[in-house]
Order: structure tokens, then C-alpha cells, then sequence
């Protein structure tokens, strides 16, 4: 899952945005740094992340990439899952539309970035004005997202070359959405299991 997906999921579990969206700029025990509320975030997103990565609905969307970038294919997957979710907003989330929730989630996140880190803090420097989470919808700026991850790291060089699968196999992968997507929405409003 990436940012929207993570966000809208966040709500349905009643959960700190903060938390949430933040999650990957945290190492270690977010109880040692942060508030009850946003630790608590930062859990629900690495659940998500922990759910997804073993589902087999998301095995079964790897194996549409081309052998010599699936390994790669993770990280593509979580970002055409939040151009599914932005795409089809309106069918999944009917009673408040994505600029507004983008909007709301913004006003209560941007007042708390102070003491977040500073890698975070850039990133919201330009996700918001950008509007990275509505823009999402659009098929070409997956593969600008994907070509300017690749370009940030070079051990994921090869990124920008799976945009062809996501297009090549867009009917399929927009297909498995649909059956994904509503078993993480129920995953997170029950609580999680005990280990």
C-alpha cells in the first residue's frame, strides 16, 4: 500500500494519519518516540504492509511482471493500488470525495510535522501542493512516480521499466484490486490477532 491507501485506511480503523503516512520514516519502537495515538498509526501501517506483502491476491499480481523485474514488482503494486483506489474513489468512498478527504487529512497532518523527521517533513513539502494523491488517478504520472523512485535510489534503477507491466496488465491488475482492496478494508477494522 502506499500514501492514499494507507490514509483511507487509517480511517476506516479510526487511526492517526500521522502515523500512518509516516510510518516508513520511523525505525524502531514508535512507542519510544511518539504519542500513544501516532505509535498506534505507525503499527497499523506496518500491519497493512505485513498483510499485503503475504496476500495472495498480491502473489498473483506479481506474476503478471515480466520475470526480470518481478522482484521489483512489490514496490510498482503499491503504488497502482492507490491508482485504483484514486481512480475509483467515488465507488469506494461515496460520502466524502478525494479532494476534500486529500484536504482534511492535510489540515490535520501539516500542524503536527514539527517534530517528525526531516525526510518526512520534505516529503510534505511537496505531496500537498502537488496533489501526489489525486494525481494518482492518472495513468502517466504512475510512471513519473515510478521513474522518479528510480532515479532517487539507483538500486531501483529498473522501477521506471515496470511501468509496461502496470499498463500491460492494467485490465488484470485493476480486476485483482477490486477483490484485494475490500479484504484490507475489513482487515482493519477488526482487531489485530494475537501472536
Amino acid at each position: 500500500m502506499n500514501f492514499l491507501a494507507h490514509l483511507h485506511l487509517a480511517s476506516l480503523a479510526n487511526s492517526s494519519f500521522l502515523g500512518n503516512l509516516m510510518a516508513d520514516f520511523v525505525r524502531g519502537a514508535p512507542e519510544d518516540q511518539y504519542s500513544a495515538a501516532v505509535a498506534q498509526g505507525v503499527r497499523l501501517h506496518r500491519r497493512v504492509d505485513t498483510l499485503t506483502d503475504s496476500h495472495p491476491l498480491v502473489r498473483e499480481a506479481r506474476q503478471l511482471f515480466r520475470p526480470e523485474f518481478r522482484r521489483y514488482a512489490p514496490i510498482t503494486l503499491d503504488v497502482v493500488w492507490d491508482h485504483f483506489l484514486s481512480r475509483h474513489w467515488s465507488d469506494i468512498v461515496p460520502e466524502i470525495s478525494l479532494t476534500d478527504f486529500t484536504q482534511n487529512v492535510r489540515k490535520i497532518i501539516e500542524p503536527q510535522l514539527t517534530f517528525t523527521p526531516p525526510k518526512f517533513q520534505e516529503m510534505n513539502e511537496f505531496m500537498w501542493p502537488q496533489r501526489w494523491l489525486i494525481r494518482y488517478q492518472e495513468v502517466p504520472y504512475i510512471g513519473q512516480v515510478l521513474a522518479g523512485m528510480a532515479r532517487r535510489r539507483p538500486k531501483l534503477a529498473a522501477l521506471k521499466e515496470t511501468d509496461y507491466d502496470f499498463i500491460n496488465n492494467y485490465q488484470s491488475l485493476e480486476s485483482i484490486f477490486f477483490r484485494f482492496y475490500p479484504q484490507m478494508m475489513e482487515a482493519v477494522t477488526k482487531p489485530p490477532t494475537p501472536q
